[in-house]
């Protein structure tokens, strides 16, 4: 039966339970207790009556539409077979079938011919021929399967010998075979099924847990394939022998892959295809599939020439749209720049396909799709692939399905592929979303292009990922400078005898007569004089300009009415009446009939009477943040682990029907009858791939605030990837501006080393503003935000925002603000200068602590504990980077005879101190010493053991407000 697809066929080579009970309607009494003719276990949960039954009615309608051992045992049982004797079981596949009448043998062995046409699906990509070199196993195994048929002697694992070879058996419904045939000799259904499954394409699918999707994949292998036009394989022309180009040579049929997967789903509607690849090949993509200028690309290679980017040129992104010359439809690729971590664009890549998904209303994915390109090697080691994978399904993740294309050179740089994983393919990662894996030869461009085809069609048809594996060869070294021949002697001997595919494919063409040798040879010459004029035409320094290697343009955003945007800073204030609008949303449910938990409704209260005061705590400053961005047409997306609630349970931005089950509510898209919608979304438990995906959505559109929150800022660590190669230095490698704000819990709280520290040293280290240099230049703070690679609010350009966000702060009484410092008017505080005591008389002020974040709420107890309000100032930095230069001159000379004193709750090798410490002392021209009030340096960032954390605490406090700790040092 068909539904019987996904079971191991050898349960027709034992005898079923005795006594099977089919528990059916009186037409059904006659046979209901005889042994089933397979194994019962799958039917023994319950369903089994109904499901033989319904397998009986289809049987009395039509005998062939059920498998032939259930048409015996029907007959039999009809026949009145005495109850246990029904069904006729298949001897042991060992034993002879020979002394069988014809028609008796075929009834036995028909379920072990069935076997075999499983067994081919199953696992005959395990003797496909995918090596081109054909010295390599793709699976890493040398032996062949044993129920596979490659030679006659195997026939006896079937119970099965030559002589049967011509013997005529029925084929399964669920194969494509025999095409308008439903029986075929046994030689012939052999050879279908090695054409089909064992020859230059294998197909791993039978994993799948969907009949449908393969019985699709089963059409399209089974059914004869037609001999494939012609395909064009086009060549970057080499110039520069010398230079790092990580070339294609091995694998060139790359190109018209890529070219065949984006027509066929240009055909299929898709008009925007936004890709990521690692540095091998990324060229020659660039010229021949997404068609950037030759010229622009020479110019990379000229040493004279400024490129006018800090990465290297086979490193970069491009973006550009033209018409699909096969569809004649309007395309526009984009390809990712990406670093030398190969894999790490894969979920920048998906982000920004969910991006523009959103942004054009594509719900299906059937406009915007991406294609993710990897190497052998990184597609199995890397752990990214595996996070990106399974953000595939998730609903507020999913592209609605990527072709994955493995440029399978069976080496990662010097290691053997025996040595780099542990799994049969580099592909078998994929399995774990169940996406079908089509491993291809890739010396049979017409396999390829078939097999691209298939791919296409199926994110086309079911919007799931799947993958090609194009096994092939790396014909250099690692580069084009690098000597393989180190470690893989007996590889590259054969590589150096290997004919370049090109070659091979045109003396197959010549030798059938499709074209002759003159037609290719101008060809080549054709393509040559192209490179040739290009090559020429990248000597002239006009052409070069910066554009050509964006990946993400921002058209109109730079500009208003054709002029240059304005470099200000805006207020940000909101009128009385926004404020307290999204206040009153914030602390209701704008939905009927709609409960929520007890706890909520308190905290909701809370909310509702600090409105009526006026005053708001973060999460509800959060809330007035977002609120007035979507009413201004600002989409907001938030995205991390736990974000919808808060990890401190804080936020409730989401909330829950506690008698319904997946009834929620979102307040804040009930704001403004226009708005822009919110849209908040917990994660996976991932970082490195969460983050990558957010900081692709935020590449998309500079007229959206996309945020990602660490669960705790300790575990932004995981994804430093996508913080050193992407975040920080992005603008200058890549000339790309975002505004992707990451949100990361910080404050020592003893709770322990994972959960105190988000390492605000690490993202200060990295900050490109001079220590040693005090900015001299009109609009001070604007010019300086946009001179630095990242911070902070609302401009005229974008640059990520790194927010050192509260825990404890959450519910402290007095960190609150009055809605009057949110009116309109009223702009980000840099530097919080202190307003108490000491501000009023600044002469008699004998000790000024400078501080950022929670540990001023300690310092303002202490300094009133010990009656010092005005002996001690107390300023707080709200931007620490860039350095508030202009307003901490204005303070430090504010107190002319006060000691300066930076204080953190931080270890002194962590934190702040490095940083701030030189661009106080350039602030003050040296003036005076800056001194250190902190912990002490240490390995970790914090102690779990509550009493070690107060007494270090108490410790830091004491140095900071005793006037006499310093003099001795001084």
């Amino acid at each position: 039966s068909g539904r019987g697809w996904g079971w191991s066929w050898r349960s027709f080579n034992v005898p079923s339970p005795q006594g099977f009970r089919l528990a059916a309607p009186r037409t059904f009494q006659q046979i209901r207790c005889y042994s089933a003719p397979v194994a019962a276990e799958p039917f023994l949960s319950g369903t089994s009556s109904n499901y033989v039954e319904e397998m009986y009615y289809a049987w009395l309608e039509n005998p062939k539409s059920v498998h032939k051992s259930w048409d015996i045992f029907f007959r039999n049982a009809n026949a009145g077979a005495a109850p246990g004797t029904a069904y006729q079981s298949p001897p042991p596949l060992s034993t002879s079938l020979s002394t069988l009448t014809q028609a008796q043998f075929l009834g036995q062995a028909q379920p072990n011919v069935d076997k075999l046409v499983e067994d081919h699906l199953i696992r005959g990509h395990h003797v496909a021929q995918l090596d081109p070199l054909g010295i390599l196993d793709a699976d890493l195994d040398s032996s062949l399967p044993a129920d596979i048929v490659t030679s006659t002697d195997k026939l006896g694992f079937y119970g099965l010998d030559e002589s049967d070879l011509d013997k005529v058996f029925h084929l399964p419904t669920t194969t494509f075979i025999g095409g308008n045939e439903s029986a075929l000799p046994l030689r012939e259904i052999i050879r279908r099924l090695e054409m089909a499954y064992c020859q230059h394409i294998g197909v791993e699918f039978m994993f799948i847990n969907d009949l449908e999707q393969c019985q699709w994949i089963r059409r399209k292998f089974e059914t004869p394939v037609p001999v494939l036009p012609l395909v064009s394989l086009e060549f970057l022309h080499r110039k520069w022998s010398s230079e790092k180009r990580f070339g294609l040579e091995g694998c060139e049929v790359l190109i018209p892959a890529l070219k065949t997967i984006i027509d066929k789903s240009s055909e299929k509607g898709v008009d925007y295809v936004i890709m990521g690849m690692p540095h091998r090949g990324r060229l020659n993509v660039l010229a021949n599939v997404i068609r950037k200028e030759l010229e622009q690309i020479f110019c990379q290679f000229d040493s004279k020439l400024e490129a006018g980017s800090g990465d290297v040129k086979y490193h970069l992104g491009m973006y550009h749209r033209r018409i699909n010359r096969v569809t004649d439809r309007n395309i526009t690729l984009s390809l990712v720049a990406n670093p030398s971590h190969l894999e790490a664009a894969d979920p920048v890549v998906q982000g920004k396909t969910k991006a523009e998904q959103f942004y054009c209303g594509d719900t299906e994915g059937k406009k915007v799709m991406s294609i993710l390109l990897h190497g052998d090697a990184a597609f199995a080691g890397q752990g990214i692939v595996y996070e990106t994978f399974h953000l595939s399904d998730l609903p507020s993740y999913t592209t609605h399905g990527t072709v994955h294309v493995v440029v399978n050179n069976q080496i990662g740089f010097t290691t053997d592929p025996r040595m780099a994983r542990s799994s049969p393919y580099p592909t078998d990662v994929a399995r774990v979303v169940n996406a079908p894996i089509f491993h291809v030869n890739a010396d049979d461009p017409e396999a390829v292009v078939y097999v691209c085809n298939v791919a296409a069609e199926w994110r086309s048809t079911f919007h799931k990922d799947v993958v090609v594996d194009l096994v092939c060869y790396r014909r250099n070294g690692h580069n084009e400078m690098d000597e393989p021949m180190f470690t893989q002697p007996l590889m590259y001997k054969q590589i150096r005898k290997q004919k370049p595919v090109l070659q091979k494919y045109a003396e197959l063409l010549i030798s059938q007569g499709v074209v002759n040798q003159p037609e290719y040879e101008e060809e080549i010459a054709k393509y040559d004089k192209i490179c040739e004029e290009a090559h020429a035409r990248s000597k002239d320094e006009k052409i070069l300009h910066i554009k050509h290697w964006l990946d993400s343009p921002w058209p109109g955003f730079f500009t208003l009415d054709g002029q240059p945007r304005s470099m200000t800073c805006p207020s940000t204030g909101l009128n009385e009446e926004d404020l307290t609008h999204i206040g009153q949303v914030a602390s209701s449910v704008p939905v009927e009939d709609f409960t929520i938990h007890g706890g909520l409704s308190r905290i909701l209260k809370t909310r509702g009477e600090m409105v009526k005061n006026r005053t708001v705590d973060w999460a509800l400053a959060e809330y007035m943040a977002f609120g007035s961005l979507l009413k201004d047409g600002i989409h907001i997306r938030l995205s991390g682990q736990d974000v919808e609630r808060g990890t401190f349970s804080h936020r409730h931005h989401v909330l829950h029907d506690q008698n319904v089950d997946k009834r929620t509510c979102i307040p804040m898209n009930h704001l403004w009858p226009n708005q822009a919608p919110y849209t908040v979304c917990n994660s996976s438990l991932s970082e490195y791939g969460v983050l990558g995906f957010e900081l692709g959505f935020a590449m998309a559109s500079p007229n959206a605030l996309v945020l990602w929150e660490a669960q705790f800022g300790d575990f932004h660590n995981t994804a430093q990837c996508i913080i050193d190669q992407f975040i920080c230095p992005g603008q200058a490698k890549w000339v790309r501006q975002n505004g992707i704000v990451l949100l990361l819990p910080h404050g020592m709280e003893g709770m322990g080393p994972e959960h105190s520290s988000a390492r605000p040293e690490r993202f200060l280290q990295m900050c490109n503003d001079d220590p040693d240099v005090f900015p001299k230049l009109d609009d001070f703070d604007v010019r300086q935000l946009y001179d630095c690679n990242w911070i902070v609010i609302l401009l005229p350009f974008r640059k990520p925002l790194i927010i050192f966000t509260p825990k404890s702060l959450l519910r402290h009484p007095e960190a609150r603000s009055s809605f009057d410092d949110m009116l309109p008017g009223t702009h980000f505080l840099r530097v919080i200068p202190d307003s108490g005591p000491a501000a009023q008389n600044p002469e008699q002020v004998k000790r000024v602590l400078f501080c950022t974040g929670k540990v001023y709420y300690d310092l303002t107890r202490e300094r009133k504990a010990r009656q010092m309000e005005a002996d001690v100032a107390i300023t707080r930095v709200e931007q620490l980077s860039p350095f508030p230069f202009d307003l901490l001159q204005r303070e430090a000379e504010k107190y002319p005879a006060a000691e300066l004193v930076w204080c953190q709750e931080e270890h002194k090798n962590q934190g702040y101190y490095d940083y701030v410490k030189p661009r106080l002392r350039t602030t003050i021209n040296r003036a005076k010493p800056v001194w250190y009030a902190g912990r002490e340096p240490a390995a970790a960032p914090a102690t779990g053991n509550k009493k070690t954390h107060l007494t270090e605490l108490q410790r830091l406090l004491d140095t900071a407000f005793n006037l006499d700790a310093f003099k001795d040092l001084s």
